[in-house]
């Protein structure tokens, strides 16, 4: 009879879980990444406003600077966006470090029941085999004292024959 984990059902839950936990993971890390290049493209226009206010004409400067308050307001908001994201994907991942953990608790449960399992077959095996033997045992010994019984008459008959054959 094969192995049948009794608490299967219950590894294959903590398992899906696991495995949707690290889909919300990867979603959290994409979310986290897309900040990072929303921070970096801010950076970006920012670098070249301030690059395009050097050549630009003296007028424009007020809405040069109204723009970089706008944009450096913005970074602002990103990186807190950034952070808050980064948080989250945190969270997820302790999250997911847990279900790891349960799924390494029944994952170790199970492969000690196997080997229990396995453990308990071979005994099993062994008794059989054991039992086998100590029947072989006594059939051959039947089988020796049945040949040593034949031998035995053989050579009573063939001495009563002789003894017969002797007193004429």
């Amino acid at each position: 009879m094969p192995f049948v984990y009794r608490l299967q059902k219950i590894l294959d839950f903590r398992i899906r879980k696991k495995e949707e936990q690290l889909i919300v993971v990867q979603k959290a890390q994409y979310a986290v990444y897309e900040a990072e290049e929303n921070i970096r493209k801010n950076d970006a226009e920012i670098q070249a406003t301030i690059n395009n206010r050097k050549t630009a004409d003296y007028k424009m400067m007020e809405y040069y600077d109204n723009y970089l308050h706008h944009l450096w307001d913005l970074a602002d908001a990103l990186e807190a966006e950034r952070a808050r994201l980064q948080a989250i994907l945190d969270e997820e991942k302790l999250k997911l470090v847990k279900l790891e953990q349960a799924v390494k608790v029944l994952e170790k449960h199970k492969d000690k029941q196997k080997e229990a399992y396995l453990d308990e077959e071979k005994a099993k095996e062994l008794k059989l085999f054991s039992e086998i033997g100590v029947q072989r045992f006594f059939i051959q010994n039947q089988e020796k004292n049945e040949e040593e019984e034949v031998i035995l008459r053989k050579i009573i008959e063939e001495a009563e024959a002789e003894g017969l054959t002797n007193e004429y």
